[in-house]
């Protein structure tokens, strides 16, 4: 079954790879084989599936539906313009800006939030918006891992190591992840600006943006300040962060109906939802727990402790970079939910504190979805909004950005934990 399991795997990111077209079809395929060859039960689907995500996606999606409708975005895009000065600098600002972002709310929901402003400036001053959006997604999900509520592995991290949202500023009288974090998004600047260099076009907005209706954004703040508060309730169940955006959209719904008398809204909002990146997402869930149930993560990471034998650096060393690579096709949270346990074995043996190597797996995992298109929920949502746009993302587009961005951030990381820790 093992075996089954890991080839059907290996063939379904194969032809996501090969023939990107088809991704959702693909992933939904493997999940139904593996139901029908019982390689994750039918019972188990429950579980498998991250349906708070699914409903945070699909909520966010409909508010920002409202929200790009209510022309907000473009009066955004007009006071970014007038500060940035050229392209370049459009993209860094936009990027540092969806970090922020996403060191508090989810990567998903931060791309969802930040990706329609930056589509407007492209429009706005019409030019290919790929680069810009793709930037977004990469550095919303480095800066994920900056503080407790910032993406669910941090959550896992928080809850398994009894980490509170102050552990990750300063821990056990160091520096903690957020440091290394934020070193690295400073570190990538330099890569933005060299691969954005020849973007040098002047942009101001000529004629500012009227926005039609503030309800979407009085709601989407709403929504921002409430995914941030409920982040606090430690006991706070796991569908929590999908039931605030459906039930908040469900308000904007009703208040516009009230107001307008028409369903037009809801029907624009329905037609746009992005089917394939909702469908995509389900059947990896499906797929991640099957290979999961298997027992596939589990060699995988014996593997990268075998090889490590009892030497700290090496053994530190190939959690990072062997998270990274993992992390580029397999989604992190299987991957360090199996870890953490792993890892808290092999310090207890070693007679070492186990976090080091936490923080290490953290970095790597959240930071190696950045390397493919697939390998992050996030860049899975910004590359179904361009494909919406009627832009096609290669995988050569994709790792332009993703690879000298994750390899200078990881490498950030890896040096300062090292050296603190």
């Amino acid at each position: 079954m093992k075996i089954a399991a890991l080839c059907l795997f290996v063939l379904t990111y194969a032809l996501m790879i090969g023939l990107p077209k088809y991704r959702p079809y693909y992933a939904m395929g493997t999940a139904v084989l593996y139901l029908i060859l019982g390689i994750l039960p039918l019972s188990e689907i429950g579980t498998a599936v991250n349906w708070n995500v699914l409903m945070m996606i699909t909520g966010t999606m409909i508010m920002v539906d409202y929200f790009i409708d209510s022309k907000m975005p473009n009066r955004l895009a007009d006071l970014l313009l007038d500060r940035a000065g050229n392209v370049m600098w459009a993209t860094v600002i936009m990027s540092l800006f969806a970090g922020v972002i996403s060191a508090f709310i989810d990567n998903v929901a931060t791309v969802l939030i930040v990706a329609p402003v930056g589509l407007a400036i492209c429009k706005k001053i019409g030019i290919n918006p790929v680069g810009m959006i793709l930037s977004i997604a990469v550095s919303s999900n480095l800066q994920g891992a900056a503080t407790l509520v910032g993406d669910t592995t941090s959550i896992m991290l928080g809850d398994y190591a009894n980490m509170n949202f102050m552990n990750f500023f300063w821990m056990l009288g160091k520096p903690g992840i957020f440091f290394a974090v934020e070193l690295g998004a400073l570190a990538t600047v330099p890569i933005m600006m060299a691969l954005f260099r020849k973007q040098r076009d002047p942009v101001r907005a000529e004629e500012k943006a009227e926005v039609r209706n503030y309800l979407p954004t009085v709601m989407l703040l709403t929504m921002v300040a409430a995914l941030i508060g409920v982040s606090f309730w430690r006991e706070a169940p796991s569908y929590i962060n999908g039931l605030i955006c459906c039930l908040l959209v469900a308000a904007t719904v009703l208040i516009d109906l009230l107001f307008t008398k028409s369903t037009q809204g809801i029907r624009r909002a329905v037609r746009g939802l992005d089917y394939e990146t909702l469908l995509l997402l389900t059947g990896l869930f499906i797929v991640i727990g099957g290979i999961t149930k298997a027992g596939v993560m589990d060699d995988f990471a014996a593997l990268i402790i075998r090889v490590g034998g009892g030497n700290t650096f090496l053994l530190y060393s190939l959690i990072v970079w062997g998270s990274v690579l993992i992390s580029a096709f397999v989604d992190n949270i299987p991957y360090v939910a199996t870890m953490l346990p792993v890892l808290t074995a092999v310090t207890t043996a070693l007679g070492v504190e186990p976090y080091l190597f936490y923080f290490g797996l953290l970095t790597g995992a959240t930071l190696g979805g950045n390397l493919t298109p697939i390998g992050a929920s996030a860049n899975i949502a910004a590359v179904g909004l361009l494909k919406k746009e009627g832009w096609t993302v290669k995988y050569r587009d994709f790792m332009k950005i993703g690879v000298p961005y994750t390899l200078t951030a990881v490498f950030v990381g890896y040096l300062y934990f090292w050296f603190i820790w």
